[in-house]
């Protein structure tokens, strides 16, 4: 157990000191049991507050798993069909434009529908500069953060209606996209459930797990436990406080964009409940949220061939992704010792998440580095952790 520690706790001492993360703070589970936990560094350098285990962090696109599990609370009750089309609850989805190949609109050929927003198939870009979909939708944010600048904050149901008058990058089903699908779905949820999205996961997500810390914003007697956000600065060469909106993010009590893929803040203790449910068959400490059926459905590869052509991030090889999710379905690809289903996501500042049902393995890496995706560190804590318990 000392050396597995060691091995671990060297891995992130070392990202610390040369400069790579300002704060680190990982939990590992096994069988229920928490077989690692270490908090290194700062939560905010600036004001000297070190990392602790009750930091609260951004999660940008760890949103996703739980919107996708919300999702699928609806579909088990039979309110929701994962094969609706999308303008069933929002009519600014039919008879959408489609930019082709040399960037002219032409017709959709069918409509959005929630699996393909479960997938990233949808053709809904985030902002992106690379294309003209992007741009649009690039704008679209930019018009949207000033107004809540100025007081004026559009909420989760706008920013939906406003998405979807967005030419698609693609048609619906061509390929796998990462874009704003997650946020639809939050949508989705509220005009099915009649709730604001946050208030629906809170109850049947956030309470039930005894996920405390986790919202859509951050609570003002809590803000000394919020963890600082950080960029990396080319010039100065180091990492400095990054304050602006990067998807019109805002955790202020007062929030109105509530977005389900990337707008929750938790902890590292909140999130492995959420976690330990999804490698438990959709249980954690009695609280049932959904049934082994459908986390097996969950945690299935759902892309063909042609839709994986783009699915070339380096975080993904060997991995498959549906559900919000990457889903492990080569280990020699992947140069992983997880098992073959072993899945979970990343997000924007680089927390991570690997939940392996087979081995009922939680690994949570939590830091706030601007623009991180899957970091080279998160492959080494993940073999340490598979040599220690084989």
């Amino acid at each position: 157990m000392g050396s597995y520690n060691e091995t671990m706790d060297n891995l992130l001492i070392k990202e610390v000191e040369e400069g790579r993360v300002v704060g680190a703070n990982v939990l590992v589970i096994h069988n229920g049991s928490e077989i690692y936990h270490n908090t290194f560094g700062y939560s905010d350098k600036e004001r000297k507050i070190a990392m602790s285990r009750d930091t609260i962090f951004r999660m940008y696109s760890m949103t996703k798993p739980i919107t996708a599990v919300a999702i699928m609370i609806l579909v088990e009750r039979g309110e929701i069909d994962l094969n609706d089309s999308v303008s069933k609850y929002f009519s600014e989805f039919s008879n959408q434009l489609v930019y082709s190949l040399n960037e002219e609109l032409e017709d959709i050929k069918r409509d959005i529908t929630i699996n393909d927003l479960l997938n990233m198939t949808a053709g809904i870009p985030y902002p992106d500069e690379n294309h003209e979909s992007g741009r649009q939708m690039g704008k679209l944010f930019r018009s949207f953060i000033e107004r809540r600048e100025k007081g004026d904050s559009p909420d989760t149901q706008e920013y939906i209606r406003a998405i979807a008058r967005v030419p698609l990058v693609q048609q619906p089903g061509a390929k796998w996209v990462y874009g704003l699908s997650a946020d639809i779905l939050g949508g989705i949820i509220e005009i099915v459930t009649n709730k604001r999205f946050g208030e629906f996961i809170k109850e049947e997500i956030f309470y039930p797990l005894e996920m405390k810390d986790t919202a859509f914003f951050v609570p003002k007697d809590k803000l000394n436990r919020f963890a600082q956000n950080y960029m990396w600065n080319e010039e100065m060469n180091t990492l400095v406080p990054f304050e602006k909106s990067h998807l019109g993010e805002y955790y202020g009590e007062d929030v109105a964009y509530e977005s389900g893929g990337a707008g929750l803040v938790s902890t590292i203790d909140d999130y492995s409940h959420f976690a330990m449910m999804m490698v438990n068959n959709g249980e954690y400490n009695g609280n049932k949220i959904l049934e082994r059926k459908t986390i097996e459905l969950m945690t299935k590869d759902k892309l063909t061939k042609e839709q994986k052509a783009d699915f070339i991030w380096d975080g993904m090889k060997g991995y498959g992704y549906g559900n919000l999710m990457r889903i492990l379905i080569n280990k020699e690809e992947a140069e992983t010792s997880a098992n073959i289903g072993e899945f979970g996501w990343d997000g924007w500042t680089g927390n991570f998440v690997s939940m392996d049902p087979k081995e009922k393995i939680v690994l949570l890496y939590f830091i706030q580095r601007c623009d991180s995706g899957v970091t080279p560190i998160v492959r080494n804590l993940k073999r340490a952790t598979y040599e220690f318990i084989s």
